[in-house]
C-alpha cells in the first residue's frame, strides 16, 4: 500500500474524529413576507460568490438562469471529445466502459434539454443566505399542514440538490403521495453544500464537514424552526451525525441512508483485504464482504480528491471526463446507470443522470466539491457515538447495507432501522417511494 493511498485513508476512512408549482405550495409568493428578501434578485449562471459581509442574515430568493452560450458551450465539448481506445476486457474491471460513455455522450449532445430541469428548480422556492462568510443555496418548501415537521435534507457528493427533487412533493404534501397522512407532513430544507451547486466556492481552507454541520444549525435557527430533524447520505450523513454530536437543543433526531456504524477492527480487517472474522453473522459478513470490495476496488476517486484535488483541471475542462468520473463512485450505481443507457431504466433515467452532471458541469464545481475530500481528516463509517435518537435506512446496494447489529451498538438510541428489498447509494434519487415512506416512519415516534 502506497504512502499516498495509505493517505488517502487516513483523510477518507481513517479513525473517526468528530409546479411542482410554487403556487401547489403558496410558497414564491410569500417568499417576500416570510424572509424580508426582495424577488428581483438577478438570474444565476454559476454558483454564489462568497465574500458577502459576514453579518449580513438575509435571505434572498434565487433563480437559475443558465446562458444559453453556456449550454452550448457544453453541447459543442461533448460533441469534440477526444476518446481513448476501448478498454481491453469484456467488464468494468478497468474503469467505465467506453460504450456506455459515448452512449451518455450522444444523448447529451444531441436529445438532452438543460432547461427542462432549471424550469422545474425555478418552480420551487430557491434561496441564498450568508453564514460565516459563505452564501449558502438552499430549497425551502414548506407544508399546507401547520403541524409539518422540519426536515433538513443533505446531499453528497458526487450527488447535488437533483438528488432530492423528486421526494419533495410526497414529504411536503404526503396526503397525496404513496399513502400518506396528513400527520406525515414535513418542511423541507435541502441544502446545497459550500462549493456544490449553486452555494458559494470557500476562497480559503477551513470549510469541513464540522463546520458546514454549524451552518446548518445557523441555518434552520434563521429559517425560525424552534424543532426538527435532520436527514443524509454520503456527505449528507457525515454532516448530519455531526450536527447531531453538537447537540443544538432543537435537532429531535437524525435520520440516514448510509449509516456509520462500523466496528474498528472490522473496518481494519475489511481495508487491509484479511479474511472476514468467522464470527460474523450473514448480515454482518454481507456487510464485511461490501466494504473489503470496495477498499479494494472503489476507492479511487477518493483518494485523489482527498490528497490532489487541485490536479483535476481534466474534469474542469472536459465535460465527458467529469461524467466518467462521477459515473465511476460505486459499482452498485454504475451498473444501474449503464442499464440505463442501454434502454432499461430502472430508478434513474438518462435525464436524471445528465442532469446532475450538468449541474456540476454548468456551476463548474468539478474541483471545488472535491476539495471536501481533503477537507475531512475523519471516516465516513466509522462509530461518531451519535447520543440523540437516530433511524437507520440499510439499502441492500450501498457501498455497505449496515446491519441491525451494528446499528444498534453505533447508535444507542437507535428509534427505527429497516433493511430495504431494492436501492443504493442514491437512495432519494433512486427510489423516492421508499425514501419517503421511510422518513415517514423514521421520524414518527418524534412528531
Amino acid at each position: 500500500m502506497s504512502d499516498e493511498i495509505n493517505n488517502a485513508r487516513r483523510r477518507f476512512l481513517g479513525a473517526a474524529a468528530m409546479s411542482l408549482a410554487a403556487a401547489e405550495f403558496g410558497m414564491m409568493a410569500s417568499a417576500k413576507a416570510d424572509y424580508g428578501g426582495s424577488s428581483s434578485g438577478g438570474a444565476a449562471a454559476t454558483p454564489a460568490k462568497s465574500g458577502a459581509a459576514a453579518d449580513d442574515t438575509s435571505i434572498r430568493p434565487f433563480h437559475v438562469s443558465v446562458p444559453d452560450a453556456e449550454v452550448a458551450d457544453l453541447r459543442r465539448r461533448v460533441a469534440a471529445t477526444k476518446w481513448p481506445e476501448r478498454e481491453l476486457v469484456s467488464d468494468a474491471t478497468q474503469g467505465v466502459q467506453l460504450a456506455t460513455t459515448q452512449k451518455l455522450a450522444r444523448y447529451w449532445a444531441t436529445d438532452y434539454d438543460w432547461r427542462k430541469v432549471e424550469a422545474r428548480l425555478n418552480a420551487l422556492p430557491q434561496f441564498i443566505t450568508t453564514i460565516d462568510g459563505l452564501d449558502i443555496h438552499f430549497i425551502h418548501v414548506r407544508s399546507k399542514n401547520a403541524n409539518a415537521l422540519p426536515v433538513i435534507i443533505t446531499h453528497g457528493w458526487p450527488g447535488s440538490i437533483i438528488e432530492q427533487m423528486k421526494v419533495i412533493a410526497p414529504l411536503t404534501d404526503p396526503t397525496a403521495h404513496y399513502g400518506g397522512t396528513a400527520g406525515d407532513a414535513f418542511d423541507v430544507v435541502i441544502p446545497s453544500l459550500p462549493g456544490y451547486g449553486f452555494s458559494g466556492k470557500p476562497t480559503a481552507t477551513g470549510w469541513d464537514p464540522n463546520r458546514i454541520a454549524r451552518a446548518w444549525i445557523v441555518l434552520m435557527k434563521r429559517l425560525g424552526y424552534t424543532r426538527y430533524v435532520a436527514q443524509g447520505g454520503d456527505w449528507g450523513n457525515c454532516v448530519t451525525e455531526l450536527m447531531a454530536l453538537q447537540t443544538p437543543p432543537e435537532l429531535l433526531g437524525i435520520a440516514t441512508n448510509m449509516a456509520a456504524t462500523v466496528p474498528a477492527d472490522i473496518d481494519k480487517a475489511a481495508f487491509a483485504g484479511a479474511p472476514p472474522p468467522s464470527n460474523l453473522s450473514a448480515d454482518e459478513r454481507r456487510a464485511y464482504d461490501q466494504l473489503a470490495f470496495f477498499y479494494k476496488h472503489g476507492l479511487g476517486y477518493a483518494g485523489e480528491m482527498a490528497n490532489r484535488p487541485q490536479t483535476l483541471y481534466g474534469i474542469a475542462d472536459s465535460p465527458v471526463g467529469l461524467a466518467a468520473w462521477i459515473l465511476d463512485h460505486d459499482a452498485a450505481s454504475y451498473a444501474l446507470i449503464t442499464r440505463v443507457f442501454d434502454g432499461v431504466p430502472e430508478g434513474l433515467t438518462r435525464e436524471d443522470i445528465l442532469e446532475n452532471v450538468s449541474l456540476y458541469w454548468l456551476t463548474n464545481t468539478a474541483v471545488s466539491s472535491a476539495r471536501l475530500y481533503w477537507e475531512y481528516k475523519g471516516g465516513f463509517f466509522d462509530v461518531r457515538n451519535v447520543a440523540i435518537p437516530v433511524a437507520v435506512s440499510a439499502y441492500p446496494d450501498e457501498i455497505y447495507q449496515a446491519p441491525r447489529s451494528w446499528a444498534e451498538k453505533a447508535y444507542p438510541k437507535l428509534i427505527y432501522y429497516n433493511r430495504l428489498p431494492k436501492g443504493g447509494h442514491f437512495a432519494a434519487w433512486e427510489q423516492p417511494e421508499f425514501f419517503t415512506t421511510e422518513l415517514r416512519a423514521s421520524f414518527k415516534s418524534l412528531r
